[in-house]
């Protein structure tokens, strides 16, 4: 086989599922531990390896970084058997370092692949984000729009008063008056510390009570929640957010010249795509690793955007493997 054969998405499937548990069980072991770096480390270690096993000719084109800053799962290195299908990945080993350390909720592990050439190769800089859940006609909010002109449209469509709207924002400096803004109309808003792709996937998934993502973070985890939004249905946009030459430099060598421009979930994901999702601490979308006397069991979220579909797998385990 060479890397011209078919992305069978559904074949690959469970093995991405197999990816995203072994990071996501690696990492378990320092939750509340107080660690960023080694819980990161461990989940980077056992991503690798199983990746590594797969039947694919994989190029990482979201991942640890650029390769002088990261020694495994850096933008650009080739991972899989090599002998299958040449594919994109995306991912994040452990989103939610901070999370995990501390022991707090959502902390996941993520992976995304798609055939080679599928996925928009965002440098390491901010997004501004915009995300709502299916159902809704294209464009009926957009990235344009104030953050009052969002929440007032949006209940529009949704048949609704702004005060029955809940957006997530993350919580930092920098969206203080934008939370002021959406604060005005009456909406509530649920502030996360960490974790903006699980942020962005709230909208979509039933009974989470979010209704709107709103804010920047990082560029790479708006691909990634691009990726699971091709899954479940939805719609996400983004703008690339640069605050000087470096990371304009950093765009120009991923090949973005229009530094304005606003990616919608199709421009940043351009063909079906298969999502892989493990809680490492429990949250709303996704119970944490559980531990019991001599076992360990995740559940893992697995969907395919050609299908539609979505699985919910539990995966018992001994714990003296792991």
């Amino acid at each position: 086989m060479t890397s011209s054969a078919e992305f069978k998405d559904r074949m690959l499937s469970l093995g991405l599922a197999r990816v995203s548990e072994a990071a996501a069980l690696a990492s378990a072991k320092l939750i509340g531990r107080g660690d960023e770096k080694a819980a990161d480390q461990a989940a980077v270690n056992a991503m690798r390896e199983q990746l590594n096993l797969l039947d694919i000719a994989g190029v990482v084109v979201i991942g640890e970084g650029e390769r002088d800053e990261a020694p495994m799962l850096y933008i650009g290195e080739e991972v899989g058997t090599g002998n299958g299908p040449g594919v994109d990945i995306a991912l994040d080993p452990l989103e939610g370092t901070t999370l995990t350390a501390k022991d707090m909720p959502n902390a996941l592990t993520v992976i995304a692949m798609g055939p080679r050439g599928s996925m928009l190769h965002a440098p390491d800089v901010y997004m501004d984000k915009l995300a709502i859940g299916p159902g809704f006609a294209t464009g009926v909010v957009t990235l344009d729009m104030s953050p009052v002109e969002r929440v007032q449209a949006f209940a529009t469509a949704k048949g609704c008063a702004p005060q029955d709207i809940t957006v997530c924002i993350l919580e930092r400096p920098r969206h203080e008056e934008m939370i002021g803004q959406v604060r005005e109309t009456g909406a509530a808003i649920r502030l996360i510390t960490d974790g903006d792709v699980a942020g962005v996937m709230h909208c979509a998934e039933p009974g989470t009570g979010i209704d709107m993502y709103m804010g920047s973070g990082g560029a790479p985890e708006g691909v990634l929640a691009a990726a699971a939004l091709k899954c479940m249905g939805g719609q996400i946009y983004g703008r690339l957010l640069f605050r000087n030459d470096d990371e304009r430099g950093r765009a120009d060598k991923a090949g973005i010249t229009d530094l304005d421009r606003i990616y919608s979930r199709d421009e940043m994901v351009t063909q079906d795509v298969i999502f892989a999702a493990t809680g490492v601490t429990g949250g709303t979308l996704l119970p944490g690793v559980k531990r019991e006397p001599g076992w360990l069991t995740t559940e893992t979220l697995i969907m395919r955007s050609k299908s539609g579909s979505v699985r919910r797998i539990n995966y018992r385990t001994p714990a003296n493997q792991h």
